[in-house]
């Protein structure tokens, strides 16, 4: 975020994510919801449709 390569409608999302992380939650995950699938394929596929967060 401080180099700002995450800005626009992601900061939000990445700052929950954050927030979620320091709550004590292992891995966040940003799906992009306009997608079929998209939560299924964000789990159970090796390359996902999304962006993960984690510690």
């Amino acid at each position: 975020i401080q180099a700002g390569t995450i800005s626009a409608g992601m900061l939000p999302k990445v700052e929950a994510c954050l927030r979620a992380l320091d709550a004590g939650v292992t891995r966040a995950h940003i799906i992009d919801g306009r997608f079929s699938h998209s939560l299924l394929l964000e789990i159970y596929t090796a390359q996902g449709v999304g962006t993960v967060i984690h510690q």
